[in-house]
């Protein structure tokens, strides 16, 4: 998959294609029911298919500090659109200047100037430029005249609910790690490098490897029962994804794995960090001792589930 960043780096032969704009957080059911369709649409045209992200997101950009939490990092989103046979992205650095384009200008600027996109498939709910002025209805009239289609996207629903972002943060805060699952279509999943921490969990006999979340907030708090996937096999485990508020408190959300059974050196290897079910929120203990003892517990709870013993979580 090619990733273009920025109209700037835009060629005459990325021209011709068929496209479509999103955010794509998550790539769940619903996102890779739209690049099947977008797929369908680029191999009957014999164009390639490109989808429009923005970074940051639109809602980051205007309300960084309410903005809904990631399900995804860029680096995250990019591989899994690739996994889904997405042939090119394109990634707009969303700034006053884009932010302050009509949905015309961004019609004409990159849609039609910059891509000369020959099919559009989007939402019918989807909506653009500054003011979000620009709906479905003006996309089809300007494609009419500039020569390009409009096709709206399909809707994916898992019973009542409509599978969407939203729908699945609201899950993860519940704790619903089935329904999660089931409309992301595999386990919720982190993924980073292992850093260096200050080695408490050593100390406690608790050895824990530390990821950064590098996201604005996290969609997760609390005590979780974990697989991960490191060097092509995988561990099980427990993990905390907070600010460890009985040792003094981190200054951002931290993801700490205790993987059972496990003794290697995996500083600076890249890891993926599978959920499947909540244990407790995150709790300031009174003593060390007390931390120490919830978390002996955690892992005694963590062990009987990934045993297939069922356990009642909070």
């Amino acid at each position: 998959m090619q990733l273009i960043r920025g109209l700037h780096n835009l060629r005459p032969d990325h021209r011709g294609s068929v496209a479509t704009i999103g955010t794509f957080d998550g790539v769940h059911l619903g996102h890779q029911a739209i690049l099947r369709q977008l797929d369908d649409a680029a191999r009957d045209m014999g164009l390639p298919s490109v989808v429009i992200l923005f970074e940051p997101q639109p809602h980051e950009y205007f309300a960084r500090d309410k903005a809904p939490a990631r399900l995804m990092r860029l680096r995250e989103k990019l591989q899994a659109l690739a996994a889904a046979g997405v042939e090119r992205v394109l990634c707009l650095n969303f700034n006053e200047d884009l932010r302050s384009l009509t949905a015309e200008q961004f019609v004409n600027r990159i849609l039609v100037d910059g891509l000369g996109i020959q099919h559009l498939v989007v939402g019918d709910d989807f909506r653009f430029g500054c003011d979000r002025a620009g709906d479905f209805r003006l996309l089809q009239a300007m494609g009419l005249e500039q020569g390009f289609s409009v096709t709206d996207t399909c809707t994916l629903m898992m019973g009542p609910e409509r599978i969407s972002s939203t729908r699945i943060r609201e899950l993860l805060a519940s704790g619903d790690f089935v329904k999660a699952e089931a409309c992301l279509g595999q386990p919720f999943c982190i993924a980073g490098r292992v850093g260096h921490g200050r080695k408490l969990g050593r100390e406690i006999g608790v050895p824990t490897a530390n990821i950064r979340l590098q996201r604005y907030c996290s969609p997760l708090s609390g005590v979780f029962v974990i697989s991960a996937d490191i060097a092509g096999e995988t561990f099980a485990g427990v993990a905390n994804v907070g600010i460890k508020p009985t040792v003094g408190g981190e200054p951002e959300p931290l993801l700490e794995v205790h993987l059972f059974d496990f003794e290697r050196d995996i500083y600076g290897v890249a890891v993926i960090i599978r959920f499947h079910a909540k244990l407790r929120d995150e709790h300031k203990f009174a003593s060390l001792d007390a931390l120490k003892a919830q978390l002996q517990d955690d892992i005694h709870r963590g062990r009987a589930f990934i045993a297939g013993v069922d356990i009642n979580t909070d």
